[in-house]
């Protein structure tokens, strides 16, 4: 970049950082961006196991990929990493509680409306929309994991999602 586009550039952003030197100023920056908020389940023999999650995007409609990314350092990592099968069930604005839960343990089924598929799956009802899949391939990625899962079913329900926005939920007013 010339130094006169890269002055104009500074002049409306400000100036850049290294994300590498500064990590919470870029986890700062990635807030900015306003995601979905999902909750990943899969079967353990433990028993069922979910995992809140915001790093979800659709990857392929031919074959059905996802994709949705977990921390390695994450207690729950092992288990997620090597599940064939699991489930993302996006969250709908007023189902901030069950994100709130699955945050912090992951056996917060507690109350919720749900019931194991045919692999053992734990499916959670009520959401706005549910993806089924098997795992399709798994990519390392720094301190995170890329997992891609292919769709095997899928269902959606109307209303407004939960969004996760500057290190705060709420909800999309359109």
């Amino acid at each position: 970049m010339d130094g006169e586009r890269e002055s104009a550039v500074k002049q409306i952003l400000g100036p850049g950082f290294d994300p590498a030197g500064d990590s919470r100023a870029f986890r700062h920056a990635l807030g900015a961006f306003a995601t979905g908020v999902t909750v990943v389940t899969t079967h353990t023999p433990e028993g069922p196991l979910g995992l809140t999650v915001n790093s979800f995007a659709s990857v392929s409609m031919e074959p059905p990929l996802l994709l949705w990314c977990p921390a390695k350092w994450s207690k729950r990592y092992a288990a997620f990493a090597g599940a064939r099968h699991f489930a993302i069930h996006v969250l709908g604005a007023e189902q901030k509680a069950i994100a709130d839960g699955f945050s912090r343990d992951g056996g917060a089924f507690g109350e919720l409306d749900w019931a194991a598929d045919g692999n053992g799956v734990p499916l959670i009802g009520g959401v706005l929309a549910r993806f089924v899949c098997e795992t399709w391939a798994a990519h390392d990625a720094g301190d995170h994991a890329i997992i891609v899962g292919r769709v095997t079913e899928a269902a959606r329900a109307e209303g407004p999602g939960l969004v996760f926005h500057g290190g705060t939920w709420g909800r999309f007013s359109g």
